[in-house]
């Protein structure tokens, strides 16, 4: 073997030592540029969750992808966004009489969160094209890449068929349309982790069981559906209503507000329900979370899996701790977006914990991506 060659694969071929290297440093540059993206965001997000929490979201009355860059100069484009705004039934109903400035406030909200939203787009779709261009981008990775940035065009469109549900008939945006808002940012947000640790050096321990993977999986998507449901709170401003904790409406479910005429749409239509849903299922997260850490420290004690089993236990009962102590404060802002954001922070940790039980993605050649290789801690 000669100074330029670091392994032979299981082919038999080859493996130069300059292009190992190589393929290693691009993997390690596009898991960078997405971890940037990963923070990028979830500000986004948290954003977008104070702009719902203010009722800033329907300040902007139209959607303007290129000249909405620039916000309003000079009193007169001041005058006229308002005058938009009072044309619109939360103005009328809620609003009545609100001063410029007031509106200002709500209005640098949503314009601040549109133009991160577009700032998101750039850093995404320019350094994408880089990768593209230079040969950066391991092929296996390419499509997914697309996929994630069509979906994120996707969610502009999603963000104001959102604003318009509440620009004609109603004084807020529909409950269901922000929930699929914040589902499709959080499957982002799920996707770039996921492509971030498929192409990340693993550890070489075992998983735990043949199942572990599986039930990783199957909590990362309870974890979605529970930022679903946590969605569906916020739209009905249902965190509002019966703010006691473990009780509600003095038991553990709130009988006296089952509307008999919804029937079934009283789970997604009744503030209360929907409550009583988010916490019932918050149970159901935590205990699952419980057992598959109670599973991953028997069968692989002291194993990478095991470590990230128990960290992913915390920080759903952390999650959890904060969702109380919102309830009880009434929702303040604060607490609020501390809720919101480590949702997110629970999710993109599940994500990758559900990765990391299956693997990496092999090297080009086929060489396992393993954390010896690069001397660093996974």
């Amino acid at each position: 073997m000669t100074d330029t060659t670091l392994t032979t694969t299981g082919s038999g071929r080859p493996l130069s030592l300059d292009a190992h290297t190589r393929e290693l440093r691009n993997r390690a540059q596009v898991r960078a540029w997405l971890y940037v993206m990963l923070l990028m965001l979830v500000a986004l997000v948290i954003v977008g969750g104070a702009t719902r929490l203010t009722d800033s979201g329907l300040s902007i009355t139209e959607w303007k992808p290129i000249h909405g860059v620039i916000p309003p100069i000079g009193e007169a484009q001041w005058q006229e966004e308002l005058a938009k705004y009072r044309q619109i039934p939360e103005y009328e109903q809620v609003n009545k009489g609100m001063s410029l400035d007031e509106f200002k406030f709500i209005f640098w909200w949503e314009w601040g969160h549109r133009l991160l939203a577009r700032g998101v787009g750039l850093v995404f779709a320019l350094p994408l094209a880089f990768f593209w261009a230079t040969g950066r981008l391991d092929g296996r990775i390419k499509l997914p890449l697309l996929g994630i940035l069509g979906l994120g065009g996707f969610q502009g469109f999603i963000g104001w068929w959102m604003v318009s549900s509440g620009l004609v008939e109603r004084v807020d945006v529909s409950h269901y349309r922000l929930a699929v808002h914040l589902t499709v940012a959080s499957i982002i947000i799920a996707s770039i982790v996921w492509v971030a640790r498929l192409i990340a050096p693993h550890a070489s321990d075992l998983k735990p069981t043949d199942r572990s993977d599986r039930m990783a999986a199957i909590l990362a998507l309870m974890v979605l559906f529970q930022i679903y449901l946590g969605a569906l709170v916020a739209g009905l401003d249902a965190g509002l209503v019966f703010n006691s904790w473990p009780t509600m409406d003095g038991g553990f479910f709130p009988a006296s507000q089952w509307d008999a005429a919804l029937g079934w749409r009283n789970v997604f239509d009744t503030p209360a329900i929907i409550q009583f849903t988010h916490r019932t299922f918050a149970y159901v997260v935590w205990l699952t979370a419980g057992m598959h850490m109670i599973a991953s420290l028997r069968h692989a004690p002291g194993s990478t899996h095991a470590r990230r089993a128990v960290l992913l236990f915390a920080l759903v009962t952390l999650q959890a701790v904060f969702g109380i102590v919102t309830l009880l404060t009434y929702v303040p802002l604060g607490w609020a977006l501390l809720h919101q954001g480590t949702a997110l922070v629970v999710l993109g940790f599940a994500v990758a914990h559900w990765r990391g039980l299956k693997g990496p993605l092999p090297l080009s050649d086929g060489t396992p991506h393993r954390l010896d290789m690069v001397g660093v801690r996974d």
